[in-house]
């Protein structure tokens, strides 16, 4: 009873040592994310000090914005980076968890990209994808591909190239984590389904994959997530461009505030985004119980 009333005596060490944290928190997430919801229902610009209460205004004009509609599409393929990126990642690892030469080296190569400056991914991306003599064009000139895509000059491929990049960037982090849970894999029932005269594609997808998958979970919604908030590679590789091509929803957000500096509709469209996020992360939460094996 002395020990338990003196642990309770104590907690206010506890609650001390989470206080800045938690003040932190208050200050620069919690205070900010309610001051923008009250701006969602006013008229807020940088440029004019008065502002006027206009309730739903601001969402009936984002469901009338095509502009918005298109940064909806465009987050979507946006999105397909991720599962893909997931795909290669399990497959790369897979590999490297083998006897592979130098495969310390080649993990690290892999890694490489993720912790690099996203300035310094764009400007390589950049050249690497540069129409007229870039080296990845080059290449498909001299297989015969006379016309090949303009890549982040073209409005209709645009799109599509960000998303190679975004797939060859997260690929070496999605590929350690997958190697950390492959280790973790017992190497007796492995053994027991050769013995039993099971392949390796049998053990890869009936045994493999099913105990890899809270970490498939976990990069799935830390991936989806991630992902959907992201805008700075795509802000140095195009700025939303040619013709808003590659203007997502969160590089929308960015533009009507500090641009246009409309912060009311800024706001609206922020929460929509925060919405999205929600929904995704809901439903990736329901439909784990299905596919996830504990």
């Amino acid at each position: 009873m002395k020990r338990s009333s003196w642990i309770q005596k104590q907690g206010w060490v506890g609650y001390a040592f989470i206080f800045p944290n938690m003040l932190g928190i208050v200050a620069f997430f919690i205070l900010p994310a309610l001051f923008s919801l009250g701006l969602v229902f006013t008229d807020y610009q940088f440029s004019n000090p008065k502002w006027h209460f206009t309730g739903l205004d601001n969402l009936k004009r984002m469901f009338g914005d095509d502009q918005f509609y298109k940064a909806v599409k465009h987050t979507g393929i946006f999105l397909l980076s991720v599962p893909v990126s997931l795909l290669i990642a399990f497959v790369v690892a897979l590999m490297l968890n083998r006897s592979v030469y130098l495969k310390g080296l080649i993990r690290g190569m892999f890694f490489l990209p993720y912790i690099s400056s996203g300035v310094a991914v764009a400007f390589v991306w950049m050249l690497l994808f540069q129409p007229s003599h870039g080296p990845i064009n080059e290449a498909l000139r001299w297989i015969g591909i006379a016309s090949p895509p303009s890549w982040f000059a073209d409005s209709d491929t645009a799109m599509y190239a960000i998303d190679i990049v975004q797939i060859w960037f997260m690929l070496g982090y999605n590929m350690i984590i997958y190697l950390a849970a492959l280790q973790e894999i017992s190497t007796e029932q492995l053994e027991a389904a050769r013995i039993d005269g099971a392949g390796k594609g049998m053990i890869t997808w009936k045994i493999v994959w099913p105990l890899v998958s809270p970490t498939t979970f976990l990069l799935l919604i830390t991936g989806l997530i991630m992902t959907i908030k992201s805008f700075s590679l795509i802000q140095a590789i195009t700025g939303g461009g040619p013709s808003g091509s590659t203007t997502i929803l969160s590089l929308y957000v960015y533009k009507t505030a500090f641009s246009y500096y409309e912060m009311g509709y800024a706001s609206a469209i922020s929460w929509f985004l925060f919405a999205v996020i929600l929904v995704i992360t809901i439903m990736q939460w329901i439909g784990q119980k299905r596919w996830v094996h504990y």
